[in-house]
């Protein structure tokens, strides 16, 4: 056994000792580009214009979310100042968030836009748009993921979608759940819930403050809660 063993580790490296294999190995790899040139060719081009699209597409979206990022700066500057249709249509000399959305689709700057523009249209009362654009938007960042699920929600109450906002304050909850954050939007999850008539579905909002959120500012208001929907399932 031992003996065969060591026979097969030699006949694995004659490629590497035997410089006769390698150049027979060499002539035939020689001999099957020559007999199928045009296919080499063929796949050798689409090689090479896929790393030239890749390298060029990268480049562009990069340059372009710069733009993005720079035309955005007046927008954000009119949504914190409440001037709510300059921050979504522009002045006439500065774009707004719609601009960003239409002229550089694609770009991460554009993708923040639809957050400001679901938010934008969320504090002008127009929640169907509200919900259009914040579901447009997706983020790894917890945080602010987490807070365009709970706007979301927001809209869907005003609404009168309670279950749809319900199940939105929960994912804004379980995002990446923390203990800042997490118990304002189960508290919502469950007023939502209550609306809806799913008294189980709030119980359990409420008793997941309750059980892991007891050093948060909801915990007393939810131990009430708590109680009274479990006096009124009884």
């Amino acid at each position: 056994m031992t003996k065969k063993k060591k026979s097969t580790e030699k006949h694995d490296h004659d490629l590497f000792e035997n410089p006769e294999a390698i150049a027979e190995q060499f002539s035939r790899t020689e001999q099957f580009i020559e007999k199928n040139k045009t296919a080499v060719s063929i796949a050798a081009g689409i090689i090479l214009v896929v790393i030239v699209g890749y390298l060029f597409g990268t480049y562009y979206l990069q340059g372009q979310n710069n733009n993005a990022q720079r035309d955005m700066f007046q927008a954000v500057y009119y949504f914190e100042a409440d001037s709510l249709g300059k921050a979504l249509n522009g002045d006439g000399n500065n774009f707004g968030f719609l601009d960003i959305i239409s002229e550089y689709d694609m770009t991460e700057a554009a993708n923040l836009a639809n957050y400001y523009a679901g938010a934008t249209y969320l504090k002008l009362g127009d929640y169907e748009n509200a919900v259009r654009y914040l579901d447009a938007f997706s983020a790894s960042d917890y945080v602010v993921q987490a807070r365009a699920y709970a706007l979301s929600g927001d809209a869907q109450m005003e609404l009168g979608n309670y279950k749809e906002a319900a199940v939105l304050y929960e994912k804004a909850a379980d995002y990446n759940s923390n203990k800042q954050f997490s118990p304002s939007y189960l508290t919502k999850a469950a007023i939502a819930n209550e609306e809806a008539g799913d008294l189980n579905a709030a119980i359990d909002n409420y008793q997941t403050i309750v059980d892991e959120y007891y050093d948060a500012l909801e915990y007393q208001e939810s131990v009430k809660h708590l109680a009274r929907l479990q006096g009124l399932s009884n």
